[in-house]
C-alpha cells in the first residue's frame, strides 16, 4: 500500500461527493422553478444515497470482479473479503485498499444516477424516481461499468478508451434522461409559458462546486498520486476554461449577448468533454476538446433539442449526452502521440481507435435507452411515474414534500 496514493484517492472520493451533494443538487435546484427547488434537492440527494447502498450490497461486485464480458461475479457482495477487522488485513486494489477504490467508484455510481433527475425534473413522482433508480443502476450502470472498466469487460478488452466516465457516466445518464423526458411527457405549459431558472446565483454556486469536485472525478481516476493524475488535473482545468469561453463566444454571436447560464453550461460541457480523455490526451488536445464540446452542446440544447421535441428539463442529454459523445470520439484522436497524447504511436492508428470509441458510444446509447425504457415502464406500473396535474401546477415542494423554500 502507498500512503500517498491512499490519501489522494480518499480526497478524490470526497471531491466527487462534493460534486453531487451539494454541487449537482444546487446546480439543478437553481435551474428549476421556485415551486420545485426542494423536490430537486431531495431527489438528487436520495438518489445518490440509494445508489451508494446498492453499490455496497451488490453493485461493486457485479461491476468490478471477474465474471464475463458483460457483468462480474458475486465474490464482493456486501464488500465480502475486502477486510478482516479481527486481524487488520485489507485486500488491495493496486496500491490502495480495495475498500478505498470501491468507495471512490461508489460516488461515480451515485452521481450518474443523480444526473438523470434533470431529465424529468418538476413532474416525476418521488417514489417512481427511486424505483427507476434501483432498476436502471442494476441493469444498466453496473454492466456498462463492467464492460468499460471491469476485468474481462467487453470494451476494455477491445481497447476502447474511457479514462473517467465519458460513456459510463455521461452518455449513460444523458440517454436515460432523454428517454425519461419522452416517457413522462412534457411539463404542463411547456412551450407556452416561461419556465426560466428561478435562482441563477444558486446554479452558479452549484456549477463552481462541480468544477472543483471534478478534479477528484478526473485526476482521482489515475488511482495514484502520479504523473497521470497531474496531467488529468491540468486537462480538467484547461478544458473547462475553453468550454466557458467557447460557449460565451457562440452565444454572443448567435444571441447578441453572453449569459451567466451559458457560462456555467459551457463549464459543465467542457468538464463532460474532457472526462473520457483526462489522462489520455495532452493539454493542447484537452483545450480543443473543451472548446469543441461546448460548441456542440450549444447546438445540443437548442437546435437538437427542438429537433428531438423532448422536454429534457435541465438539458441532461444536450450537455452530458452530446458532450460525452464528442469527448469520447475526440479522445480517440488526441490520444495520438503526434497530437500531444501519451497513447497511439502512429496517426494511422487513429481511424481504428475512433471505431472502437464509436463502438463504445453505440453500445452505451442502445443499452441505456433500452434499460431506461424498461425501468420507467416498471416504475410507472408500480407507483405511477408522473404526479397529477393539480400537484404539478402547485409544485412538487408542497405536494410531495410538504415544505417550501420561500415563505411570504
Amino acid at each position: 500500500m502507498d500512503k500517498a496514493d491512499l490519501a489522494w484517492v480518499s480526497v478524490s472520493t470526497l471531491l466527487v461527493l462534493l460534486m453531487a451533494v451539494p454541487g449537482l443538487a444546487l446546480f439543478y435546484g437553481g435551474l428549476v422553478r421556485a415551486k420545485n427547488v426542494l423536490s430537486v434537492l431531495v431527489q438528487v440527494t436520495t438518489v445518490f444515497a440509494l445508489a451508494i447502498v446498492l453499490w455496497f450490497v451488490y453493485g461493486y461486485s457485479l461491476a468490478f470482479t471477474e465474471g464475463n464480458a458483460i457483468v462480474g461475479g458475486f465474490s464482493r457482495l456486501l464488500f465480502s473479503g475486502m477486510l478482516d477487522l479481527a486481524s487488520g488485513g485489507f485486500a488491495l486494489s493496486g496500491t490502495v485498499p480495495e475498500l478505498s477504490f470501491a468507495s471512490f467508484q461508489a460516488t461515480f455510481a451515485g452521481i450518474t444516477c443523480a444526473l438523470i433527475v434533470g431529465g424529468f425534473a418538476e413532474r416525476a413522482r418521488y417514489a417512481a424516481v427511486l424505483v427507476f433508480t434501483a432498476i436502471w443502476m442494476t441493469l444498466c450502470y453496473v454492466p456498462i461499468a463492467h464492460m468499460v472498466w471491469g476485468p474481462g469487460g467487453w470494451l476494455l478488452e477491445r481497447g476502447a478508451l474511457d479514462f473517467a466516465g465519458g460513456t459510463v457516466v455521461h452518455i449513460n445518464s444523458g440517454v436515460a434522461a432523454l428517454v425519461g423526458a419522452y416517457f413522462i411527457g412534457k411539463r404542463i405549459g411547456y412551450g407556452r409559458e416561461g419556465m426560466q431558472p428561478h435562482n441563477l446565483p444558486m446554479a452558479m454556486i452549484g456549477a463552481a462546486l462541480l468544477w472543483v469536485g471534478w478534479f477528484g472525478f478526473n485526476a482521482g481516476s489515475a488511482l495514484s498520486a502520479n504523473e497521470t493524475a497531474a496531467l488529468a488535473f491540468f486537462n480538467t482545468l484547461i478544458a473547462t476554461a475553453g468550454g466557458i469561453l467557447s460557449w460565451a463566444v457562440v452565444e454572443w454571436i448567435h444571441k447578441g449577448n453572453p449569459s451567466l447560464l451559458g457560462g456555467i453550461s459551457g463549464a459543465v460541457a467542457g468538464l463532460v468533454g474532457i472526462t473520457p480523455g483526462a489522462g489520455l490526451v495532452g493539454p493542447g488536445g484537452a483545450l480543443v476538446i473543451g472548446v469543441a464540446t461546448a460548441a456542440a452542446c450549444v447546438w445540443g440544447v437548442n437546435g437538437l433539442k427542438r429537433m428531438l421535441d423532448a422536454d429534457d428539463t435541465l438539458d441532461v442529454f444536450g450537455i452530458h449526452g452530446v458532450g460525452g459523445i464528442v469527448g469520447a470520439l475526440l479522445t480517440g484522436v488526441f490520444n495520438a502521440q503526434a497530437l500531444g497524447g501519451p497513447g497511439l504511436d502512429s496517426m494511422a492508428a487513429i481511424p481504428g481507435q475512433l471505431w472502437l470509441q464509436l463502438e463504445g458510444v453505440l453500445i452505451t446509447v442502445v443499452w441505456s435507452a433500452a434499460v431506461a425504457w424498461l425501468a420507467y415502464f416498471i416504475a410507472d406500473q408500480a407507483v405511477g411515474l408522473r404526479v397529477g396535474g393539480d400537484a404539478e401546477r402547485e409544485g412538487l415542494d408542497i405536494h410531495s414534500h410538504g415544505e417550501t423554500a420561500y415563505h411570504r
